[in-house]
């Protein structure tokens, strides 16, 4: 027994290979690369082009947050050069979560799982309050029942996820229609307001690109401050490059989800080609994009002035283009309720491949005979992702989504060399190039955008693991399928002694 052994590879592929389209036991395969793309870009644009780009540009960056979407977005993609790798390799629902059980031992496997449910979970729910705040914004709904903030129970954001829930549970092709048609929406508005922002650009916006450095206020110190100030004695400040650098951590948020394309691996008619086109389509259009609507943004309105709750539609207001704010709410609109939506066909699957595995009770993974979907676990996570939305303020929580997604992209990035080295046989449609210099410097770099969070979301994320020890220790530490023997051992590896 060993919180170290490790699923054997052609255990794996055995479960990724395994088809429900024909009535078999897997989940049905009936996604292509524009699906998948069409999935990915509904999960990676929201809430960081309608709301981040005001707040880091008036708080820390100033016209420099087009330079922290640049960075966060190249780190992004170098994590996206390694989950091609293994998601065309070995396509399989969980995504890293099932590369780390395959590659670094069970417990690391858990807890970086565990780590994707609470991205994926607090996601969903701070995207439905700011969805149930634009929803009240257009059509004057009451703040007490609608508002992102300060509502007693938030209708709407329940209301949506529960909807929400509702088709992703009936059909992965019901859910890749709907998300399609609302990436469409929002992608033609993102693209119209660059090409109408343009006319109303001035070069003194921009003037200093970035903002001389200057200490933080009060309130930035203590364990509101980010980890690298701390371990180095640095005095807390925003603006300069350090501010860029800090903005570029919390931005990274608005590409977090991407790897829900590779959670899809089971569900994807051709994955060895398919997979890898998902994931940098989706990646390529959304820094585009985000690049694009942050530079219109800070050009238009002095970075000062910019509106923290909604920069895009504030900035057509301010020069005079009000009618422009209607598209730009009813983009946002579109734009988040794909993003809660995809939120909730990832967490089923994650869900999905811890509870076959044993890690969770077997009975929630079961898959609906005629829907072709873990209905159980969706289920169970769309009630919980509604309460959480619902009960709940958690704007200040919305850092653990990119703490989440940061940890989970450095596993991905390390499985790449240590699965080369154990199965050097194994088909690679995809290889990431410099293997393993590139893998272990994009590990370097997610670590690096880690310590510029803070303290506070630290201390939080850690108290979530926790959590998860417990749960691991209680229950799946006996019950998972390699302890039981169910699972076929790996011969290739010898398990280390816990």
């Amino acid at each position: 027994m060993s919180v170290l052994r490790t699923k054997p590879i052609k255990d794996v592929v055995a479960q990724g290979n395994a088809d429900g389209s024909d009535g078999g036991p897997g989940l049905k395969r009936r996604l292509g690369a524009r699906d998948l793309t069409g999935f990915g870009i509904g999960i990676v644009i929201g809430t960081g082009i309608f709301t981040l780009t005001g707040i880091e540009a008036r708080d820390s960056a100033g016209p420099g947050v087009v330079i922290s979407f640049a960075i966060a977005g190249a780190v992004a993609l170098l994590a996206a050069l390694c989950y091609a790798e293994l998601a065309s390799s070995v396509p399989t629902a969980g995504s890293a979560y099932t590369y780390a059980y395959a590659t670094m031992g069970e417990i690391v496997a858990w807890i970086i799982g565990w780590d994707l449910l609470l991205e994926f979970a607090l996601g969903a729910a701070v995207v439905a309050r700011g969805w149930s705040g634009y929803l009240a914004e257009l059509f004057g709904l009451p703040s007490a029942w609608f508002a992102e903030e300060g509502s007693v129970v938030n209708l709407g954001a329940i209301g949506i996820v529960l909807l929400l829930g509702v088709i992703a549970i009936v059909g992965i092709r019901e859910s890749a229609r709907i998300t399609n048609l609302l990436v469409v929406v929002k992608v033609a508005i993102c693209v119209f307001v660059v090409v109408a922002g343009l006319f109303f650009v001035k070069a003194a916006n921009l003037s200093p690109f970035i903002p001389p450095a200057e200490p933080a206020g009060a309130g930035d110190d203590g364990i509101k401050q980010p980890v690298i100030q701390a371990l180095f004695g640095l005095e807390p400040s925003i603006f300069g490059f350090v501010g860029v650098l800090s903005a570029a951590a919390v931005v990274f948020f608005a590409y977090t989800g991407f790897e829900a394309v590779a959670n899809l691996g089971e569900e994807t008619r051709r994955p060895k080609r398919d997979l890898t086109l998902g994931l940098f389509g989706t990646l390529l259009i959304s820094t585009a994009l985000y690049i694009g609507v942050s530079l219109v943004v800070v050009g238009m309105v002095p970075y000062g002035e910019i509106d923290r709750g909604a920069p895009i539609a504030a900035a057509f207001n301010a020069v005079g283009a009000s009618w422009a704010g209607v598209l730009v709410s009813i983009a946002a609109v579109a734009g988040l309720t794909s993003v809660i939506l995809v939120d909730l066909v990832a967490m089923g699957r994650i869900g999905f491949a811890i509870s076959r595995d044993g890690l969770l009770p077997p009975s929630v993974a079961r898959i609906h005979p005629r829907w072709g979907t873990p209905y159980r676990i969706s289920a169970l996570m769309t009630v919980a992702v509604a309460l959480l939305a619902g009960f709940l303020p958690l704007s200040a929580l919305a850092d653990l989504v990119s703490v989440g997604a940061l940890c989970a992209f450095m596993i991905v990035s390390i499985a790449v060399p240590i699965l080369r080295r154990k199965r050097p046989d194994l088909e690679r449609p995809f290889r990431v190039p410099f293997s393993p210099v590139l893998p272990i410097f994009t590990a370097l770099a997610c670590l690096y955008l880690t310590l510029n969070l803070s303290i506070e979301t630290w201390i939080r994320f850690l108290i979530w693991m926790a959590l998860g020890g417990i749960i691991y220790f209680c229950y799946g530490y006996r019950h998972n399928r390699l302890a039981t023997g169910e699972a076929v051992e790996d011969r290739d590896s010898e398990p280390t002694p816990a």
